[in-house]
Formats: C-alpha cells, sequence, structure tokens
C-alpha cells in the first residue's frame, strides 16, 4: 500500500498510534504506564540545594516525585519554579527537567524567555514566508520579549486561520502557565497521549483511520509482533540482532549465507540504515554499541558516513562517539520513549 497512513487505536485501556509508509511501520507511539512521568509533562516544583559533583540540583515534585536540574544559574534553594520533563528516568530515580519550556503544537511552538519568530526551513516560498512572519506578528503583539514563537512546517499545507488559532491557543495557555508560579508543587501540563501526538507530529500523513480495528486493518499488529523479537531480518539473508541490556544496547551485525567479498560491506550499509527505525520503534536509547560485521577497513570511511546520514535523517538526538580500539562502533541516543517490551511484554 503507497503512501502514508496514520491508524489511531487502542491496546488494552492505553491509547496507541501508528504511522504506516508505504505499508510499512514507520513510528509507533503508545501512552505509558503510571509509573512514568512522560516527557514534557510541565510542573510547578520547588528548588533544592546544588548537588556537589552532579552539576545542578534537585527539584521537589507533586506526589513525592522529584527531577534533576542542570541549569541553576541565578536561582535558589527554596524557589518555586516551572520545570519541563525532557527525557525518561528509570522507576524510583528523578526524571531530568529544564526551565526552557516549550508550548508545542501542531502549527506553533510558543517559547518562553526565548523572544523572536521563527519560521520552519523546510517552509522555502518566499512569498508565504512573508505571509506567515505577518500573521505570527500580528498573533503575537503585545508579547514583548517574555514570549518567543516557532512556526512548523506543517503551516506550509495549512489555513491562515488554523494557523492564527492555534498560535492564540499555545500563547494563552503560555501565559495562564507562566502566571501560576504560586502554592505547593504541581502538575500544570500533562503531557500529550498517543493519539494528540499523532495529529500534532505527524501532519504530513495522507490518510487517517481511527475507526476501531485499524491496527489490524493496516498490519500494525503484526508489525508489532516482529518488534519483540530480537532478530532483524535484512536484504541478501544478512541480518542484525539488537538486544538492550541495564548498561547499554547491544547490536550485532550478520552477513549470512552470502560469501562474496562485499558480504560484510554490504550487511553493515543495510544494518545501519535500518538501525534508526528499529530503535525508534522499539523505544530504545543510551549507549548503543555496534559489532560491524567483518569489511576491508579501507571502507571504514564509507561507514562512517552512511551513519551519519542514517541517523540525520532520524532527526533524534544522537551522538556518533566513533569506532573503540576493538572495531566496534558506539554512539548515544536520548531516552525519550519507554521501552517497548516493558509496554508489550
Amino acid at each position: 500500500m503507497k503512501g502514508s497512513t496514520i491508524a489511531l487505536d487502542h491496546i488494552g485501556e492505553r491509547q496507541a498510534a501508528a504511522l504506516m509508509v508505504d505499508g510499512i511501520l514507520d513510528d509507533f507511539l503508545i501512552d505509558p504506564p503510571d509509573w512514568v512521568t512522560p516527557p514534557e509533562s510541565l510542573f510547578r516544583g520547588k528548588l533544592g540545594r546544588p548537588v556537589k559533583g552532579m552539576g545542578g540540583a534537585f527539584v521537589d515534585l507533586p506526589n513525592g516525585q522529584s527531577g534533576f536540574l542542570r541549569q541553576t544559574k541565578g536561582l535558589r534553594p527554596g524557589d518555586p519554579i516551572l520545570v519541563q520533563v525532557t527525557g525518561l528516568a528509570e522507576q524510583g530515580k528523578a526524571v531530568p527537567v529544564t526551565t526552557r519550556l516549550l508550548f508545542k503544537s501542531r502549527f506553533a511552538i510558543v517559547t518562553p524567555d526565548a523572544p523572536g519568530l521563527n519560521i520552519s526551513r523546510q517552509i522555502d516560498d518566499d512569498a508565504l514566508r512573508a505571509d506567515l512572519d505577518a500573521l505570527a506578528r500580528d498573533c503575537m503583539e503585545g508579547a514583548g520579549d517574555k514570549l518567543g514563537l516557532i512556526l512548523r512546517s506543517a503551516c506550509m499545507d495549512a489555513q491562515e486561520a488554523d494557523i492564527a488559532d492555534d498560535i492564540l491557543q499555545m500563547r494563552s495557555l503560555a501565559e495562564q502557565v507562566l502566571g501560576d508560579l504560586t502554592g505547593a508543587p504541581e502538575l500544570l501540563l500533562a503531557a500529550p497521549g498517543a493519539h494528540e501526538l499523532a495529529w500534532r507530529d505527524w501532519a504530513d500523513a495522507d490518510t487517517l483511520d481511527d475507526a476501531a480495528g485499524s491496527f489490524v486493518r493496516h498490519g500494525v499488529d503484526d508489525a508489532l509482533d516482529k518488534l519483540t523479537r530480537a532478530d532483524v531480518g535484512l536484504a541478501h539473508g544478512a541480518s542484525m540482532v539488537i538486544e538492550p541490556t541495564r548498561a547499554l544496547v547491544a547490536v550485532d551485525i550478520n552477513t549470512g549465507p552470502d560469501t562474496s567479498p562485499a558480504a560484510g560491506l554490504k550487511a553493515n550499509i543495510a544494518a545501519i540504515r535500518a538501525l534508526p527505525r528499529e530503535l525508534r520503534l522499539r523505544g530504545l536509547g543510551g549507549q548503543v554499541v555496534i559489532d560491524l560485521a567483518p569489511y576491508p577497513k579501507r571502507e571504514k570511511q564509507v561507514l562512517e558516513q552512511v551513519l551519519s546520514a542514517a541517523f540525520k535523517r532520524d532527526g533524534r538526538d544522537t551522538v556518533l562517539a566513533g569506532f573503540t580500539p576493538l572495531g566496534n562502533f558506539e554512539l548515544t541516543r536520548k531516552r525519550d520513549r519507554v521501552a517497548l517490551s516493558v509496554l508489550l511484554p
């Protein structure tokens, strides 16, 4: 099936969303379990004392939770502060938080304390950019240096009235939250659920199927079943095995039955191009160590270029650390999702 489709459904009592591109599962979202504090949750908290040697301070959050804040310059212990969760933490540990808040919707992102109007670089039509700039200035009039605005690429095919409504809603929400700084620690803005995230971040999809049973109709259930296995099949009989451990994610690339001189290089390139999608769908992050199939050492630079291109297209926060003395390749990837193995045991 050609084209892209958003399928909205439920797994148990939790919302779930799948993005299918040409019949292949490209992305998957599901509401996390209750013990997880998801990214984008926004709290009013109370700053604790700096922790020596850790470069930050703990923040008291509601219900006995705690966050860890690194940007503490100009803040004093006991100060009430607004913080937003930026990533995941293991159960019982402090979640990473930031004071750089974002109010994000389908067309607009309002940025407190980061003034300025910015338009996505993907919008390259000069006339459209000029129209959007004028619209943004009208909607943000009077915000001064308190609020900034980013217009997202979804504005390219949207009606001006819809964009303006989105900007005004995010501006109103930001102003309301920023004015709510007094009181005990409290959740002020819950993270969006899977269905809302799909509507917000998958704006380019061709079709939407939100009727019950959409996962079965579009083959999402079968794709999720494959993701519960460690083995990933590649072209020409090659494969890779993705195994998360407590310390890191181990990736082993195998050539399979191919015995040609270029077998290792072909298997490595195929695995590297598939790896960002597999990590994204499996909800895996942190340290990743890739055990490459044997390849000619003169092709090392080629593999580095393929790795850089693959993870750049993926758009996630990834740091390519490089090759180890043993010939493995290491990278780190932001933990922004719960592992699928936990969500779908």
